[in-house]
């Protein structure tokens, strides 16, 4: 296994973990549209939120996409093709969001509602089968020996995939509302921080749960055990961390703890996986590991350049654009869309 070959599988982990921090707020304010909100411009305040911003922080997953593509062309056939049906499901989520933003902005105010539904329904869809995707998939599925995966219904969704699903979702939930807490004014911030304050209870049993399954359903801790406690503890202890700031009223922390929680889960699925990236449920000999999947070390090579050159100006255009768009949001008076 050689250096650029584990380099890219940690750049990949780092642009899902980039992914979840950004895009995972996302869909917690797309949520908070339908739980959060009472009347029409209060919706509106939520989604003017996130309306500058959304767009550019799903680049983050097209980019670990064709990362895996280019770097790990194997891994990407299994897992593409394996889960066909649920990526499938994860694109009609963010398609939905997509065009509810723009038919919802150009639609008559009775028919707000729909596109507003769309909206949540949407955000919902996208963390909730991309965490059934990644928990199944560190379960164990179904791989032969040529890595074609041949899965079944319950393969991919069974008690570990469901409430990885759902764990995930109540993150990005949670990640959402810290968000509309930093960027919105009056009643908005205070009602988005006292869901906060309760959820978090929820989350606390969720994650017990959730790491109880991890013990007895993969083989991390067999694996590397050292990694997998220290991973598990930062999940927990940047929950907590989130949960204090919001009764402390410190908002920009709480954001950035929930968003810590989001990328310690990330690094814990790529940390329990290494040295494979795909783990199979058949046997142990026909995992997919890095040193197979990945493509060639000129290739790599050639991505590595690249890479140092395009990323300090990708991430200097999106601090650029967070600061121009920094301000919080008001409530839209009367007769304007927003402020």
């Amino acid at each position: 296994m050689s250096f650029l070959q584990i380099l890219w599988f940690i750049l990949i982990g780092v642009l899902f973990s980039g992914f979840f921090f950004l895009d995972g707020f996302d869909y917690g304010v797309g949520m908070a549209v339908v739980t959060l909100a009472h009347n029409e411009k209060e919706r509106t305040q939520i989604i003017e939120t996130i309306g500058p911003v959304w767009d550019g922080n799903e680049v983050w997953l097209i980019t670990a996409g064709g990362a895996m593509f280019a770097s790990f062309p194997f891994w990407y056939a299994t897992l593409f093709s394996g889960y066909y049906l649920i990526l499938l499901l994860i694109l009609v989520g963010l398609i939905i969001r997509g065009v509810s933003f723009e038919f919802r902005k150009q639609s008559p105010n009775y028919k707000k509602p729909f596109w507003d539904n769309m909206l949540a329904l949407g955000s919902f869809m996208a963390p909730f089968f991309l965490g059934v995707m990644f928990i199944s998939m560190i379960k164990g599925m179904p791989i032969d020996a040529a890595g074609n995966m041949s899965a079944q219904f319950f393969d991919y969704f069974n008690w570990f995939s469901i409430i990885g699903g759902i764990a995930l979702t109540l993150l990005t939930y949670l990640h959402g509302l810290n968000y509309i807490t930093l960027k919105t004014k009056g009643v908005m911030s205070a009602r988005a921080q006292n869901y906060a304050h309760a959820l978090y209870w929820a989350l606390y049993v969720g994650e017990v749960i959730f790491a109880l399954l991890l013990i007895f359903q993969t083989d991390f801790l067999q694996v590397h055990p050292i990694l997998t406690w220290i991973c598990l503890a930062l999940i927990v202890g940047f929950s907590v961390a989130a949960h204090v700031s919001t009764f402390r009223n410190a908002q920009g922390a709480a954001f950035t703890f929930s968003g810590l929680t989001l990328v310690s889960l990330v690094a814990l699925i790529f940390c329990g996986l290494f040295p494979r990236v795909m783990i199979s449920s058949i046997s142990s000999n026909f995992d997919l590991m890095i040193q197979t999947a990945s493509s060639s070390n000129y290739t790599l090579v050639v991505m590595t350049i690249a890479t140092v050159i395009l990323v300090p100006c990708i991430l200097a255009y999106t601090i650029w654009a967070y600061w121009i768009f920094r301000k919080r949001i008001e409530m839209p008076r009367i007769g304007e869309v927003s402020k």
